[in-house]
């Protein structure tokens, strides 16, 4: 099954990302793909994974400090998620 996450963060987009990876890691995640989607003027971003336990989609806004929540959810709540989220970022 995939996951959704969504983290808060008070680092730049680029530290998060690899905040978020590492994280993913050490929740015993082996990430074996990963891609950033985030808009320069935007406070948020998405980060999208592929790994040995399932497909990863964690959305990220600015914060005070840095922390992830995952939850497992079915691939239609996965890809609305993804959908939206991705929509959201290219402003259509």
């Amino acid at each position: 099954m995939p996951f959704i996450g969504f983290a808060e963060t008070d680092r730049g987009p680029a530290e998060t990302y690899d905040l978020v990876l590492r994280e993913l890691e050490g929740r015993g995640f082996r990430v074996t793909f990963s891609k950033h989607h985030w808009a320069g003027d935007m406070p948020f971003g998405l980060i999208l994974a592929e790994s040995e336990r399932g497909k990863i989609a964690v959305r990220w806004r600015l914060g005070r400090d840095f922390s992830l929540r995952l939850e497992e959810v079915g691939d239609e709540a996965y890809e609305d998620f993804v959908e939206e989220t991705i929509d959201y970022l290219s402003g259509d």
